[in-house]
């Protein structure tokens, strides 16, 4: 691959990440139904939805800065792939996004099963991504991410605090 090409690569891994972060806040602060598909997501314009998770003012805090932290780390893959830094992206992902034992107490604390199933597959698709990011391949990488944000876009449709 030459400069010119992998510069275009690039700058596609920029823009559609850019997308996906673009996306993910449109629909986190949008109401929404509890189907996950975003055309009816971005149409819904009656009253919210969504399921309750019932928090304690203190874990509402404690998630919002959970999530938080996600959107950071998923911005700080989305750079590393752009500077070609796999490995730091991977570790990123494993480390940040991963299913810990951690996260995977957090998920089951709420008592909702639909809640925890979710938690957990996107907490599993970021440690696959960490693996697909080792193979160096933009395209499987890109594609890896917007798999694991498909599961913000579902759970932030479904629950809200």
């Amino acid at each position: 691959m030459n400069r010119k090409q992998k510069t275009v690569t690039v700058k596609n891994i920029i823009f559609s990440a850019g997308l996906i972060l673009l996306a993910f806040f449109i629909l986190n602060s949008a109401p929404a139904v509890q189907d996950s598909s975003m055309h009816k997501m971005m149409q819904h314009m009656g009253p919210d939805t969504r399921i309750s998770l019932n928090m304690m003012p203190m874990q509402k805090r404690h998630q919002l800065r959970n999530m938080r932290s996600h959107v950071v780390a998923v911005q700080a893959i989305i750079k590393a792939i752009s500077e070609e830094k796999y490995t730091e992206a991977s570790k990123i992902a494993h480390e940040k996004l991963g299913l810990t034992p951690e996260m995977k107490m957090m998920c089951s604390a709420f008592g909702n099963k639909q809640f925890e199933e979710l938690g957990f597959g996107f907490h599993n698709s970021a440690d696959k991504m960490a693996e697909i990011l080792l193979t160096r391949d933009a395209k499987k990488s890109m594609a890896a991410l917007a798999n694991t944000m498909s599961y913000c876009v579902r759970c932030h449709a479904t629950f809200k605090q």
